[in-house]
């Protein structure tokens, strides 16, 4: 079979620790025999960053709004124990939210269905999307300690100069910490359009909820935008199909996301975005199986899994000990970018090999063939726990199949 020619490139950004290996593998035993790949390739693994001083990062998400579309494997952000492992220099970023941050873009997040995996909610009969938000909040926050006997303030100076003041706390009997958080208008409002677009785009409710009730100037600057924006361009659209945007407490949102059935769209700020995709994602059955793409406000999508770079895992790997990794979440990350490749370039058979690559992996675990996160909580009665290659070589079996 002659492979599939790509027409402009992808970019590629390559990962730390298990998903580094798991990256490589599904490239050559799912990808390069099908596809002629062409990516534009940048290595953020953590040693390569501390090397360009984290140049790499920024020179990636460039290249992204370059090309339109990229794929990115999961990423080390360091920590204090990071720092002597890897001879950092200083404890870089995280690259998505650098990333996050140069595209303005807003993360939708999917759990992957299949046979067998039950939710622990057993009312979720539909996928959850938690639409996050990707910039600013406690991601770009700045950070004091503050001792005791400080005056803590919140100063802005105007254009011209002028002063306005709020005291923080007075630290009179104790030392403490003082944190400052930034949005802007602007990014709301991209986040906003983003979310109504896809409720559009799935035909799907739209939630919002964050703590307008407490953060009475903060959260309710979200509050605000989110509903003007509606009110102004979306509502006739809404109703015409038939579906609805409302706003609540993030403290009510929990409770009704929990009683209700799925399928809907939940906008959640930054940090509320990054808690909830992952208590989604595994009560639906693994943090491995969820969908990640970053979509910026003019059309550029950035694709990835949902979870790190299983550190665990990867150390077992480096001591020659077998592991059952799963890679589901990492592999649709490489068919969802393939899929957008081919819908900006015209190129319908690497949309069709996308959709083909994704059906055998999901056929693969629905036939009983699965790593050993997925064996523990499938309900099938036939089921084989597999190591992470041999999952990945089964997966290419089904997709030879397909691809005929």
């Amino acid at each position: 079979m002659a492979k599939i020619q790509m027409k402009t490139p992808l970019v590629e950004m390559d990962g730390d620790e298990m998903t580094r290996i798991l990256w490589k593998w599904i490239k050559e035993i799912l990808l390069e025999p099908y596809v002629d790949l062409n990516t534009e390739y940048y290595d953020l693994g953590l040693e390569y960053r501390e090397k360009t001083k984290d140049q790499v990062t920024w020179d990636s998400a460039e290249a992204t709004k370059k090309y339109g579309v990229a794929v990115k494997c999961a990423t080390i952000t360091p920590n204090a124990a990071r720092m002597p492992e890897y001879n950092l220099t200083q404890m870089w970023k995280s690259p998505n939210g650098t990333i996050r941050a140069a595209l303005d873009g807003t993360v939708f997040r999917t759990p992957i269905i299949v046979k067998g995996i039950e939710p622990y909610i057993p009312t979720w009969t539909k996928p959850i999307t938690i639409a996050r938000h990707a910039y600013g909040d406690v991601y770009k926050n700045t950070e004091m300690r503050v001792p005791q006997g400080s005056k803590a303030e919140l100063v802005v100076t105007d254009k011209d100069g002028n002063e306005s003041r709020e005291l923080i706390h007075d630290f009179a009997k104790s030392d403490g910490v003082i944190q400052g958080l930034h949005n802007l208008d602007s990014s709301i409002a991209g986040f906003a359009r983003a979310c109504l677009n896809y409720g559009l785009d799935l035909k799907q409710d739209v939630w919002f909820a964050t703590k307008d009730t407490i953060s009475k100037k903060y959260d309710h600057r979200f509050k605000d935008i989110f509903q003007e924006i509606y009110d102004n361009e979306y509502k006739e659209r809404y109703e015409a199909a038939g579906i609805e945007y409302f706003y609540t407490l993030i403290d009510d949102a929990v409770a009704r996301v929990i009683r209700s059935n799925g399928g809907y769209i939940w906008a959640c700020k930054n940090y509320d975005g990054d808690v909830m995709s992952d208590m989604v994602s595994t009560a639906y059955g693994s943090l491995a199986m969820m969908t990640s793409v970053l979509v910026s406000p003019d059309g550029i999508y950035e694709y990835e899994a949902a979870h790190g770079t299983v550190q665990r895992h990867y150390y077992k790997y480096l001591k020659g000990e077998e592991t059952s990794t799963n890679s589901v979440a990492t592999i649709f990350a490489w068919s969802g970018a393939l899929r957008k490749r081919g819908e900006l370039d015209k190129t319908p058979e690497l949309c069709e090999f996308a959709d083909k690559l994704e059906k055998a992996t999901i056929q693969t675990i629905e036939e009983g063939v699965m790593t050993g996160d997925l064996y523990l909580i499938s309900k099938l009665e036939n089921k084989v726990k597999v190591d992470s290659k041999t999952f990945l070589e089964e997966i290419n079996k089904r997709l030879a199949e397909l691809v005929k």
